[in-house]
Protein backbone atom coordinates (compact mmCIF):
# COMPACT_ATOMS: atom_id res chain seq x y z
CA UNK A 1 0.00 0.00 0.00
CA UNK A 2 1.20 3.41 -1.10
CA UNK A 3 0.55 6.36 1.18
CA UNK A 4 0.26 9.72 -0.68
CA UNK A 5 -0.02 12.62 1.45
CA UNK A 6 -1.19 15.17 -0.08
CA UNK A 7 -3.29 13.51 -2.54
CA UNK A 8 -6.26 15.35 -3.47
CA UNK A 9 -4.00 18.34 -4.70
CA UNK A 10 -3.01 19.21 -8.23
CA UNK A 11 0.28 17.14 -8.52
CA UNK A 12 -0.78 14.29 -5.65
CA UNK A 13 -3.91 13.38 -7.72
CA UNK A 14 -2.13 12.94 -11.13
CA UNK A 15 0.34 10.47 -9.60
CA UNK A 16 -2.42 8.72 -7.71
CA UNK A 17 -3.86 7.91 -11.26
CA UNK A 18 -0.67 6.38 -12.52
CA UNK A 19 -0.25 4.58 -9.62
CA UNK A 20 -3.54 2.67 -9.69
CA UNK A 21 -3.02 2.17 -13.46
CA UNK A 22 -0.14 0.57 -12.81
CA UNK A 23 -1.51 -1.78 -10.64
CA UNK A 24 -0.62 -0.26 -6.92
CA UNK A 25 -2.88 -0.05 -4.23
CA UNK A 26 -3.23 3.63 -2.41
CA UNK A 27 -4.47 5.75 0.08
CA UNK A 28 -4.43 9.28 0.14
CA UNK A 29 -4.48 11.05 3.43
CA UNK A 30 -5.56 14.63 2.43
CA UNK A 31 -7.05 17.77 4.67
CA UNK A 32 -8.84 18.62 1.69
CA UNK A 33 -8.26 22.83 2.63
CA UNK A 34 -5.90 22.77 -1.00
CA UNK A 35 -7.41 19.66 -2.80
CA UNK A 36 -10.34 18.16 -3.96
CA UNK A 37 -12.29 15.44 -2.91
CA UNK A 38 -13.75 15.10 -6.58
CA UNK A 39 -9.90 14.20 -7.58
CA UNK A 40 -9.30 11.40 -5.32
CA UNK A 41 -11.08 8.83 -7.59
CA UNK A 42 -8.09 6.06 -7.41
CA UNK A 43 -7.50 4.84 -3.98
CA UNK A 44 -9.02 5.63 -0.88
CA UNK A 45 -9.03 8.51 1.20
CA UNK A 46 -8.38 8.91 4.41
CA UNK A 47 -9.67 12.98 6.35
CA UNK A 48 -6.50 13.84 8.24
CA UNK A 49 -4.34 16.88 8.87
CA UNK A 50 -0.30 16.05 9.25
CA UNK A 51 -0.36 18.52 12.59
CA UNK A 52 -2.65 15.97 14.17
CA UNK A 53 -0.24 13.17 14.95
CA UNK A 54 -2.61 10.83 16.07
CA UNK A 55 -4.42 10.92 12.34
CA UNK A 56 -1.44 10.30 11.18
CA UNK A 57 -0.97 7.47 13.86
CA UNK A 58 -3.97 6.23 12.34
CA UNK A 59 -4.14 5.78 9.07
CA UNK A 60 -0.73 3.69 9.58
CA UNK A 61 -2.40 2.01 11.86
CA UNK A 62 -5.17 1.82 9.23
CA UNK A 63 -2.95 0.35 6.18
CA UNK A 64 -0.24 -1.68 5.65
CA UNK A 65 1.85 0.99 4.38
CA UNK A 66 5.18 -0.18 2.39
CA UNK A 67 6.05 3.60 1.57
CA UNK A 68 5.25 7.49 1.47
CA UNK A 69 5.13 10.07 -1.53
CA UNK A 70 4.63 13.45 0.21
CA UNK A 71 2.92 16.15 -1.47
CA UNK A 72 1.54 18.13 1.16
CA UNK A 73 2.60 22.05 1.11
CA UNK A 74 1.47 25.81 1.05
CA UNK A 75 3.02 26.45 -2.33
CA UNK A 76 2.61 30.71 -2.92
CA UNK A 77 5.91 31.95 -2.63
CA UNK A 78 4.95 35.73 -2.42
CA UNK A 79 3.09 34.20 0.76
CA UNK A 80 5.47 32.94 1.99
CA UNK A 81 7.84 36.03 2.69
CA UNK A 82 4.07 37.86 4.01
CA UNK A 83 3.59 34.98 6.65
CA UNK A 84 6.64 32.67 7.11
CA UNK A 85 5.24 31.19 10.20
CA UNK A 86 2.29 29.20 8.46
CA UNK A 87 4.60 28.00 5.87
CA UNK A 88 7.27 26.74 8.16
CA UNK A 89 5.08 25.56 10.62
CA UNK A 90 3.11 23.64 7.61
CA UNK A 91 5.66 22.39 5.03
CA UNK A 92 8.19 21.92 7.56
CA UNK A 93 7.11 21.29 11.18
CA UNK A 94 3.95 19.29 10.09
CA UNK A 95 6.69 17.12 8.00
CA UNK A 96 8.56 16.10 11.22
CA UNK A 97 5.19 14.18 12.44
CA UNK A 98 5.08 12.30 9.45
CA UNK A 99 8.51 11.09 9.43
CA UNK A 100 8.02 10.66 13.18
CA UNK A 101 5.33 8.08 12.44
CA UNK A 102 7.32 6.71 9.10
CA UNK A 103 9.85 5.46 11.88
CA UNK A 104 7.60 4.52 14.24
CA UNK A 105 6.34 1.93 12.12
CA UNK A 106 9.62 0.99 10.31
CA UNK A 107 8.00 2.64 7.08
CA UNK A 108 11.28 3.95 5.68
CA UNK A 109 10.48 5.14 2.34
CA UNK A 110 9.86 8.23 0.73
CA UNK A 111 9.13 10.41 -2.28
CA UNK A 112 9.53 13.96 -1.13
CA UNK A 113 8.05 16.68 -3.21
CA UNK A 114 10.43 19.73 -3.38
CA UNK A 115 11.18 22.11 -5.25
CA UNK A 116 13.44 24.58 -7.79
CA UNK A 117 12.86 27.12 -5.11
CA UNK A 118 15.68 25.45 -2.87
CA UNK A 119 18.36 26.72 -5.70
CA UNK A 120 17.73 30.69 -5.05
CA UNK A 121 18.65 32.81 -7.95
CA UNK A 122 20.58 30.89 -10.44
CA UNK A 123 24.37 30.88 -10.66
CA UNK A 124 24.16 28.78 -13.88
CA UNK A 125 21.59 27.34 -15.99
CA UNK A 126 20.53 24.91 -16.94
CA UNK A 127 20.44 24.07 -13.30
CA UNK A 128 21.97 20.49 -11.69
CA UNK A 129 21.64 18.90 -9.12
CA UNK A 130 25.05 20.40 -8.07
CA UNK A 131 24.02 24.13 -7.92
CA UNK A 132 24.52 25.54 -4.60
CA UNK A 133 21.11 25.74 -2.85
CA UNK A 134 20.78 28.61 -1.17
CA UNK A 135 17.06 29.98 -1.35
CA UNK A 136 15.53 32.99 -1.37
CA UNK A 137 12.06 32.86 0.15
CA UNK A 138 10.60 30.80 3.05
CA UNK A 139 8.86 28.78 0.52
CA UNK A 140 12.32 27.18 -0.57
CA UNK A 141 14.11 27.45 3.07
CA UNK A 142 11.39 25.11 4.41
CA UNK A 143 11.51 22.65 1.63
CA UNK A 144 15.59 23.05 1.99
CA UNK A 145 15.28 22.06 5.57
CA UNK A 146 13.06 19.13 5.03
CA UNK A 147 15.79 17.51 2.63
CA UNK A 148 18.61 18.00 4.79
CA UNK A 149 16.21 16.44 7.92
CA UNK A 150 15.54 13.46 5.56
CA UNK A 151 19.25 13.31 4.65
CA UNK A 152 19.95 13.29 8.73
CA UNK A 153 17.42 10.63 9.32
CA UNK A 154 18.67 8.42 6.10
CA UNK A 155 22.47 8.19 7.87
CA UNK A 156 20.80 7.99 11.44
CA UNK A 157 18.05 6.18 10.91
CA UNK A 158 18.30 4.13 7.68
CA UNK A 159 15.40 6.67 6.29
CA UNK A 160 15.89 6.74 2.57
CA UNK A 161 13.90 9.24 0.61
CA UNK A 162 14.02 10.71 -3.08
CA UNK A 163 13.88 14.70 -3.28
CA UNK A 164 12.37 15.35 -6.52
CA UNK A 165 12.77 19.30 -7.60
CA UNK A 166 10.46 20.49 -9.86
CA UNK A 167 10.67 23.33 -11.67
CA UNK A 168 7.32 24.65 -13.21
CA UNK A 169 4.66 21.77 -12.96
CA UNK A 170 1.89 22.12 -15.98
CA UNK A 171 -0.40 20.73 -18.11
CA UNK A 172 -3.35 17.83 -16.78
CA UNK A 173 -4.09 15.02 -17.63
CA UNK A 174 -4.61 13.85 -21.38
CA UNK A 175 -8.11 12.50 -20.61
CA UNK A 176 -9.12 15.57 -18.52
CA UNK A 177 -9.98 13.30 -15.46
CA UNK A 178 -8.50 15.78 -13.39
CA UNK A 179 -6.13 18.93 -13.84
CA UNK A 180 -5.24 22.22 -12.10
CA UNK A 181 -7.24 23.93 -10.11
CA UNK A 182 -5.85 26.43 -6.99
CA UNK A 183 -7.10 29.13 -4.98
CA UNK A 184 -6.20 31.40 -5.59
CA UNK A 185 -4.47 31.09 -8.88
CA UNK A 186 -1.02 31.55 -9.05
CA UNK A 187 0.97 29.46 -12.23
CA UNK A 188 1.27 31.22 -15.65
CA UNK A 189 -0.57 28.55 -17.90
CA UNK A 190 -3.66 28.43 -15.93
CA UNK A 191 -4.14 32.65 -15.41
CA UNK A 192 -3.68 32.67 -19.24
CA UNK A 193 -6.16 30.47 -19.76
CA UNK A 194 -8.78 32.18 -17.36
CA UNK A 195 -8.07 35.18 -19.76
CA UNK A 196 -8.88 33.38 -23.27
CA UNK A 197 -11.80 32.05 -21.55
CA UNK A 198 -12.95 35.42 -20.12
CA UNK A 199 -12.45 34.96 -16.40
CA UNK A 200 -9.67 37.90 -16.29
CA UNK A 201 -9.90 41.12 -17.93
CA UNK A 202 -6.00 40.53 -18.79
CA UNK A 203 -2.90 38.51 -18.64
CA UNK A 204 -0.11 40.64 -16.82
CA UNK A 205 3.88 40.20 -18.24
CA UNK A 206 5.91 41.34 -15.05
CA UNK A 207 9.00 42.67 -16.85
CA UNK A 208 9.76 43.17 -20.39
CA UNK A 209 13.48 44.37 -19.70
CA UNK A 210 15.01 40.82 -18.72
CA UNK A 211 18.21 40.00 -20.82
CA UNK A 212 16.12 37.36 -22.68
CA UNK A 213 15.20 37.29 -26.20
CA UNK A 214 11.88 38.96 -25.82
CA UNK A 215 12.78 40.61 -22.51
CA UNK A 216 10.31 38.67 -20.89
CA UNK A 217 11.48 35.78 -17.71
CA UNK A 218 12.28 32.44 -19.68
CA UNK A 219 10.77 29.55 -17.30
CA UNK A 220 11.11 25.64 -17.61
CA UNK A 221 7.57 24.09 -17.81
CA UNK A 222 7.43 20.39 -16.91
CA UNK A 223 3.97 18.50 -17.54
CA UNK A 224 2.31 16.75 -14.52
CA UNK A 225 1.90 13.54 -16.19
CA UNK A 226 5.77 13.60 -16.85
CA UNK A 227 6.22 14.10 -13.10
CA UNK A 228 3.82 11.29 -12.50
CA UNK A 229 6.14 9.19 -14.50
CA UNK A 230 9.53 10.18 -12.03
CA UNK A 231 8.01 9.61 -9.32
CA UNK A 232 6.69 6.07 -10.09
CA UNK A 233 10.47 5.39 -11.37
CA UNK A 234 11.48 7.06 -7.95
CA UNK A 235 9.52 4.83 -6.23
CA UNK A 236 10.31 1.75 -7.37
CA UNK A 237 13.80 2.75 -7.33
CA UNK A 238 13.78 2.53 -3.47
CA UNK A 239 11.42 -0.02 -3.70
CA UNK A 240 13.99 -2.32 -5.21
CA UNK A 241 16.86 -1.04 -2.75
CA UNK A 242 17.92 1.94 -3.75
CA UNK A 243 20.07 4.82 -1.81
CA UNK A 244 18.88 8.22 -1.13
CA UNK A 245 19.14 10.90 -3.79
CA UNK A 246 18.09 14.08 -4.91
CA UNK A 247 16.70 15.13 -8.79
CA UNK A 248 15.89 17.91 -10.94
CA UNK A 249 12.65 17.66 -12.60
CA UNK A 250 12.15 20.00 -16.18
CA UNK A 251 12.25 19.40 -19.58
CA UNK A 252 15.57 21.00 -20.23
CA UNK A 253 13.25 23.50 -22.33
CA UNK A 254 13.02 27.44 -21.38
CA UNK A 255 9.80 29.09 -22.72
CA UNK A 256 9.17 32.88 -22.07
CA UNK A 257 6.49 34.43 -20.83
CA UNK A 258 5.57 36.14 -24.40
CA UNK A 259 6.19 32.93 -25.90
CA UNK A 260 3.82 30.86 -23.50
CA UNK A 261 1.05 33.94 -24.34
CA UNK A 262 1.70 33.62 -27.95
CA UNK A 263 1.11 29.90 -27.48
CA UNK A 264 -2.00 30.41 -25.80
CA UNK A 265 -4.06 32.02 -28.10
CA UNK A 266 -2.61 29.53 -30.66
CA UNK A 267 -3.98 26.84 -29.12
CA UNK A 268 -7.17 28.44 -28.01
CA UNK A 269 -8.11 30.45 -31.36
CA UNK A 270 -8.97 33.50 -28.47
CA UNK A 271 -7.39 36.65 -28.47
CA UNK A 272 -7.39 38.91 -24.48
CA UNK A 273 -5.61 41.82 -23.35
CA UNK A 274 -2.01 41.38 -22.58
CA UNK A 275 -0.92 44.84 -19.99
CA UNK A 276 2.63 44.84 -19.27
CA UNK A 277 4.13 45.85 -16.30
CA UNK A 278 6.74 46.37 -13.68
CA UNK A 279 8.97 43.62 -12.54
CA UNK A 280 8.23 41.42 -9.59
CA UNK A 281 10.61 41.32 -6.55
CA UNK A 282 13.10 38.31 -6.67
CA UNK A 283 11.87 36.90 -10.37
CA UNK A 284 15.40 35.74 -12.02
CA UNK A 285 15.39 36.22 -15.67
CA UNK A 286 16.03 32.43 -16.37
CA UNK A 287 15.10 29.23 -14.92
CA UNK A 288 15.96 26.16 -17.02
CA UNK A 289 16.82 22.52 -15.30
CA UNK A 290 19.03 20.03 -16.24
CA UNK A 291 17.27 16.56 -15.92
CA UNK A 292 20.27 14.53 -16.94
CA UNK A 293 20.96 12.77 -13.77
CA UNK A 294 16.92 11.53 -13.25
CA UNK A 295 17.36 10.02 -17.32
CA UNK A 296 20.35 8.57 -16.46
CA UNK A 297 19.77 7.09 -13.19
CA UNK A 298 16.18 6.60 -12.97
CA UNK A 299 15.38 6.27 -17.42
CA UNK A 300 13.00 9.03 -16.62
CA UNK A 301 12.05 10.14 -20.30
CA UNK A 302 9.35 13.45 -20.42
CA UNK A 303 7.10 12.70 -23.32
CA UNK A 304 5.73 16.82 -23.47
CA UNK A 305 8.08 18.82 -24.37
CA UNK A 306 5.78 20.75 -26.94
CA UNK A 307 4.48 24.06 -25.41
CA UNK A 308 1.08 23.94 -27.30
CA UNK A 309 0.69 20.30 -26.60
CA UNK A 310 1.18 21.12 -22.94
CA UNK A 311 -1.17 23.87 -22.98
CA UNK A 312 -3.37 22.11 -25.18
CA UNK A 313 -3.77 19.44 -22.34
CA UNK A 314 -4.56 22.51 -20.27
CA UNK A 315 -6.83 23.87 -21.74
CA UNK A 316 -8.88 20.66 -22.58
CA UNK A 317 -9.23 20.80 -18.54
CA UNK A 318 -9.66 24.27 -18.50
CA UNK A 319 -12.32 24.62 -20.46
CA UNK A 320 -14.39 21.23 -18.57
CA UNK A 321 -14.58 22.80 -15.68
CA UNK A 322 -15.63 26.34 -16.29
CA UNK A 323 -18.77 25.24 -18.60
Amino acid sequence: MILIVGGAGYIGSHINKELNKQGYQTVIFDNLSKGHKEAVRWGELFDGDLSNIEQIREVFKKYPIDAVLHFAAFIEVGESVKDPQKYYQNNFKNTLNLLQVMLENNVKKIIFSSTAATFGSPEYTPIDEKHPQNPINPYGQAKLMVEKVMRDYDVAYGLRYVALRYFNACGADVEADIGESHNPESHLIPLILDAAIGKREDIKIFGTDYPTEDGTCIRDYVHVTDLASAHILALKYLLDGGESDCFNLGNGLGFSVRQVIDAVKTVTKKDFKVTEVERRDGDPAILVASSEKVKNKLGWKPQFTDIKVIIESAWKWHQKINI
